[in-house]
């Protein structure tokens, strides 16, 4: 037995199908939006969430055309600095920290930046502190810059590498830290000759350092980001020794070591959080950023792990900074090309 639709039951049916497949596409689109979205960002938090990512930040991030190795913040400015390598890519672009685009740094004064720091950033007259790890004629040294790009000063001998003391030289700088006092704390040896942790007056004077290469106290390998806390200590990562080793930033004594953290990859950056309790750690062949208790005044004991965001696989994460008036996150990442931003829960 057949049934007869009338024409207005036929274009009734035709419709339900119609928009059944519209859905269906829409669905399709959202669900490959999404997909391309978890390439970029996907993350997970483990143990105790401490931060969450920022996926408005920046808002244009096509901007992003090379590797992106450093990352610093004036918080009084609400400005962002990300250091970039690659040819003919701007080497710094200035962000916004709500992450309007403000300007790129075509200066040909930078080969290769590693490390980026702000320094004075609660005064008028903030600049930015770059290492330079090329081998032409700009690189082996660390350079001073306003915050419009104009370069102010050069510490160390440009376009040659070595050991020297005076005049001062270095051989692929990775990370230099300036006090408030204008004293540079400065890890030298990022794969090079040196394995140094070099202690400057602010007339550039040498005051102490660590230069030998080993596995015992106070001898490097790869050491690669340094800080400074606000009780005397200064804490380096130590890469290939897959440690973070403490020492006094007045007499250069040494302290202690953390390692237990570290057995599966090395520590590349470490900073402190603004509020004195955590010290980010990002590792950078397993994708993870890790948030390790600090100890209290007087004590270094052993590292102790509280959070860890894990990023996707081949983001790379390599140096990071904190703002540290809302304590947001940024962390410069080689992999993916990018910088990302992470604001803490309490925001």
């Amino acid at each position: 037995m057949f049934l007869s639709l009338s024409p207005l039951m036929k274009r009734g049916a035709w419709c339900v199908i119609a928009s059944t497949m519209v859905s269906l596409a829409v669905l399709l689109m959202r669900m490959r939006g999404t997909i391309g979205l978890s390439l970029r960002h996907d993350h997970q938090l483990l143990r105790r969430p401490l931060f969450k990512l920022d996926l408005s930040w920046p808002k244009s991030p096509e901007l992003f055309t090379g590797e992106v190795f450093g990352v610093a913040v004036n918080q009084h400015a609400g400005v962002v600095y990300v250091a970039q390598r690659g040819d003919n890519v701007p080497k710094v672009l200035v962000f916004t920290t709500d992450g309007d685009f403000l300007m790129a740094w075509n200066t040909t004064t930078l080969e290769m930046p590693h490390g980026i720091f702000l320094a004075d950033g609660g005064s008028s007259n903030p600049t930015v502190w770059i290492t330079d790890v090329g081998d032409g004629p700009y690189g082996h040294c660390i350079k001073q810059y306003s915050p419009s790009g104009k370069l102010l000063q050069v510490v160390g001998t440009a376009g040659k590498k070595g050991s020297g003391l005076n005049p001062l030289q270095f051989d692929n700088p990775a990370e230099i830290f300036v006090h408030d006092s204008g004293e540079m704390y400065i890890v030298d040896g990022d794969g090079g000759l040196n394995n140094r942790l070099i202690k400057l007056s602010k007339e550039q004077e040498v005051l102490w350092l660590h230069g030998e290469k080993g596995q015992g106290p106070a001898q490097f390998n790869i050491p690669h980001s340094v800080t400074v806390d606000d009780v005397q200590r200064v804490w380096v990562a130590d890469r290939a020794n897959k440690r973070i080793q403490v020492f006094n930033s007045v007499t250069g004594e040494w302290l202690g070591t953390w390692g237990s953290c570290f057995t599966e990859d090395a520590p590349y950056s470490v900073r402190l959080t603004p509020d004195k309790k955590y010290f980010v750690v990002v590792q950078l062949n397993t994708n993870q950023i890790s948030l390790l208790s600090a100890p209290p005044v007087g004590s270094i004991g052993q590292c102790v792990v509280a959070s860890v965001i894990q990023l996707a696989e081949e983001v790379k994460p390599h140096l990071v900074d904190l703002d540290l008036e809302t304590g947001a996150l940024y962390v410069a990442e080689i992999g993916a090309q990018q910088a990302q931003k992470f604001t803490p829960f309490s925001l």
